[in-house]
């Protein structure tokens, strides 16, 4: 996860190096340290290293040098700190030529005595991380010319870690890994740590739900079939543009929420929205985009039943018949059940609540309808069949029990206890959204 830094030295330079390592463990506690096998040894050897993650490579007389060579040349090392002995510089091991031609070709600093080596890891230490957690499996696009891309336009400015999404790890879990990682380095992080989501919805509300409260600020790069978090935040959808959204340093300061113990981002829909998502599968989405989703609240439409929904808000209970209801943090235009007040606002420290009444299927269609308009003014639909709210706090218990969806996740909750989190998250957007 870390950063890495290459350590070599000719043999009569080992004892400074490990002095070195020694005045700079604080800030090295940022950094994979790796090393040739006979570096290695000097330092576990004399230098405490309970808190560095140190990678042993290969003896330098058996290749060690041509393997770190190996992993500058694949852009996995930010720096080369190599203390050399200008007596043997031509001919010792590690390989100074070697390891010095590969920095050139990369464009990797390297340092080659105690004074040089404090300049480098100062300029590395105060420039910004990023843990970038990347979904390769997202979008329709090519991942590798995604990622390629994304680095790219970052890294003159930003270093990036990339930490690839799995199927069986959670990304939140992935989230809460670098987060603690950034935590144990807070003595000398100055600030400058961001994590960064880049797939669809999925992956960047598992990511933002991790981030709740810490107060790290969060890169969105989106990758998705609806993208909605970003659309609601105006962070551009295009790879350039969202990368370019987070060089520019302009953060918003937003609300989360969650639903029980759920982190909550963008929306969750009991009952219609709920079964419209839960329609729209995998294939169709790779193969026709958003109109998924379209095509599934149609046949949704035709097929939704109402039910019964006790509704307990700021301590007054009250019961009602309903298809559809919609509690948003963050959504698009695009969300249409969550658009009866005209727009969803994300830092006023309330949810925007849309009930739907409608109890045929004619009225069922002027509802969307004027939901769709209303989105589109960004007015309050007037109609008697749709119920409008904000609020802070809300608990919905529905008879029967019906299908929940929170952020795109198909789950099962009853009741279901939805609580506003005020300035819970700082996330990267342009500046004419706030």
């Amino acid at each position: 996860m870390p950063s890495t830094l290459a350590i070599l030295a000719h043999p009569t330079q080992v004892t400074l190096v490990l002095d070195w390592l020694s005045k700079h463990e604080g800030v090295l506690t940022h950094f994979q340290i790796m090393a040739p096998a006979e570096m290695a040894r000097g330092i576990d050897q004399g230098w405490d290293l309970k808190n560095i993650e140190l990678v042993t490579l290969k003896e330098s007389s058996q290749g060690g040098d041509i393997e770190l060579a190996a992993h500058i040349i694949a852009g996995e090392v930010a720096g080369v700190i190599f203390f050399t002995d200008p007596e043997a510089i031509a001919v010792a091991f590690p390989s100074f030529s070697l390891v010095l031609r590969a920095c050139q070709l990369q464009g990797i600093p390297a340092a080659l005595n105690a004074m040089s080596a404090t300049l480098l890891l100062r300029g590395i230490a105060e420039s910004q991380i990023a843990y970038l957690i990347f979904n390769p499996v997202a979008g329709q696009g090519n991942p590798n010319a995604d990622l390629a891309l994304i680095k790219e336009v970052l890294e003159p400015q930003i270093m990036v870690n990339v930490i690839m999404t799995k199927p069986e790890v959670d990304p939140a879990e992935q989230a809460q890994e670098v987060i603690a990682h950034i935590r144990s380095k807070t003595e000398h992080d100055m600030g400058r740590s961001l994590i960064i989501a880049s797939g669809g919805d999925g992956t960047v509300s598992a990511v933002a739900g991790a981030t709740i409260g810490t107060g790290i600020p969060l890169g969105v790069i989106p990758r998705g079939t609806a993208n909605a978090f970003s659309v609601g935040l105006g962070i551009p959808t295009n790879l350039r543009g969202a990368c370019e959204t987070i060089l520019a340093g302009n953060t918003h300061v937003i609300d989360a929420a969650r639903c029980n113990d759920i982190p909550m981002i963008l929306l969750a829909g009991v009952g219609f929205e709920a079964g419209m998502v839960d329609g729209a599968s995998r294939q169709l989405k790779n193969e026709i985009g958003n109109l998924a989703y379209v095509l599934s609240g149609v046949r949704q439409l035709a097929a939704a039943e109402p039910f019964t929904a006790t509704l307990e808000i700021d301590g007054e209970i009250t019961t009602v018949t309903t298809t559809a209801i919609t509690v948003a943090n963050v959504a698009p235009p695009t969300s249409v059940l969550a658009q009866g007040l005209g727009e969803v606002i994300p830092d006023d420290g309330l949810l925007e609540i849309t009930i739907a009444t409608s109890t045929t299927r004619l009225q069922g269609i002027n509802a969307m309808a004027s939901l769709v308009a209303a989105a589109a003014w960004g007015n309050p639909t007037q109609r008697d069949d749709i119920t409008c709210l904000r609020a802070r706090r809300i608990k919905v218990t529905t008879d029967p029990p019906q299908k929940l969806v929170i952020d795109g996740e198909i789950l099962e909750a009853n009741p279901m206890l939805f609580e506003c989190l005020p300035d819970a998250l700082t996330v990267f957007a342009p500046l004419q959204t706030l």
